[in-house]
C-alpha cells in the first residue's frame, strides 16, 4: 500500500505540473511565446487565493482567483505578448524573464518575504480509505480537479469551433488569416486559459505548500519538462508525460530514493530527446520549421 500512495502522489505532483505545461504549450504553439513568467502566475493564483479566501472562503477563492489570475493574463497579452508574435523568440524569452522577476519581487513587496500559509477546509479534511489503503480526501479533491480540467479542455479544442479555429492556427496560421479570419481574440482566449489554469494550479496547492515569492520559480522548469518530453503543440503529448513524469516520480521515491526523484525527470527528458528530439508526440507547426 505504501508503494501505491508515493505512486498517487507522484501522479498528483503530475497533475499541477500539467495544469502548467498545458498553458505553456498552447501559448507557444499558437502565439511563438515561450513563456518563462507561468509559473509566477501560478505564484500570483496562490497569493490571490489566500487574499480572497480570507472574505469568501475556499469556495470562493477556488472560483475567483484562476478567472482573476487568467483577467491579468489577458492584459498582459494584450500589452506584452501581442508585440512579440512575430518576433525572434528570443525576445519573447527576455521579456517574460523579466516579467517573470518583476512578479515575483512584487508579490515579495506587497506580502512580504516570509512564506505564508493556508489551511485545508474542514469539509475536505479527513482521508479515504478503501481497505487497508489510506489517501488525504483534498489530494484526491485535485486530481478530480486536474482530470476534469483535462476533459474540459480537450472538449474545447476538439469539439467546437473555437477549438477548430485554435488548433488551424497552430498549423497554417497564414491559411487562418486568408480565410479573414483574425487570431488576435483567439490568442486572447488561449491566454486567459493557459494562465488561468496555472492560476488553478496555485489555488489547489496552496493548502499543501508553502506559498513564498518564489514558489513559481521551483515548478516552472518540471512544467517545462513536462511540455519538452510530450512535444510542443500536442494536447495528449502534455497529458501523457505528466503521467510518466509523475509515476517516474512516484516510483523512484518508492524505491527509497526520493532525493533522486527530480534527477529522475531530467534524466528521462533527455532520453525521450535523444530518441526522439520533438518529444512523444510533437507535431510539425510550419510557422517555426
Amino acid at each position: 500500500m505504501l508503494i501505491l500512495q508515493h505512486l498517487l502522489n507522484g501522479l498528483l505532483a503530475g497533475s499541477y505540473y500539467l495544469l502548467i505545461a498545458l498553458g505553456l504549450s498552447l501559448i507557444f504553439a499558437l502565439g511563438g511565446i515561450v513563456n518563462l513568467a507561468h509559473g509566477a502566475f501560478y505564484a500570483i493564483g496562490a497569493y490571490v487565493a489566500v487574499t480572497i479566501g480570507q472574505h469568501f472562503g475556499f469556495t470562493g477563492a477556488a472560483l475567483l482567483s484562476p478567472v482573476l489570475v487568467g483577467l491579468l493574463g489577458l492584459v498582459i497579452e494584450r500589452f506584452l505578448f501581442r508585440r512579440f508574435y512575430k518576433a525572434d523568440p528570443a525576445l519573447s524569452l527576455l521579456l517574460t524573464f523579466g516579467l517573470a522577476m518583476v512578479a515575483e519581487q512584487a508579490l515579495r513587496m506587497i506580502f512580504g518575504a516570509p512564506p505564508l500559509s493556508w489551511s485545508i477546509p474542514q469539509e475536505l479534511r479527513g482521508q479515504v480509505i478503501v481497505g487497508d489503503f489510506i489517501y488525504p480526501r483534498y489530494r484526491v479533491l485535485i486530481l478530480v480537479v486536474a482530470i476534469a480540467c483535462v476533459a474540459g479542455l480537450w472538449y474545447l479544442l476538439q469539439r467546437t469551433p473555437f477549438g477548430r479555429v485554435v488548433r488551424a492556427g497552430v498549423q497554417n496560421p497564414d491559411m487562418v488569416g486568408a480565410l479573414g479570419i483574425p487570431l488576435e481574440p483567439y490568442m486572447a482566449a488561449v491566454a486567459f486559459l493557459g494562465i488561468g489554469l496555472a492560476g488553478l494550479a496555485g489555488v489547489m496547492l496552496a493548502p499543501i505548500f508553502t506559498i513564498h515569492p518564489a514558489m513559481g520559480a521551483e515548478i516552472i522548469t518540471s512544467a517545462f519538462v513536462v511540455v519538452v518530453i510530450g512535444g510542443l503543440g500536442s494536447f495528449w503529448g502534455a497529458v501523457i508525460a505528466a503521467l510518466i513524469v509523475g509515476v517516474t516520480k512516484g516510483a523512484v521515491t518508492a524505491a527509497g530514493f526520493p532525493q533522486y526523484s527530480e534527477a529522475a525527470i531530467y534524466l528521462l527528458m533527455l532520453l525521450v530527446l535523444l530518441v526522439r528530439p520533438r518529444g512523444l508526440f510533437g507535431e510539425r507547426i510550419r510557422r517555426f520549421e
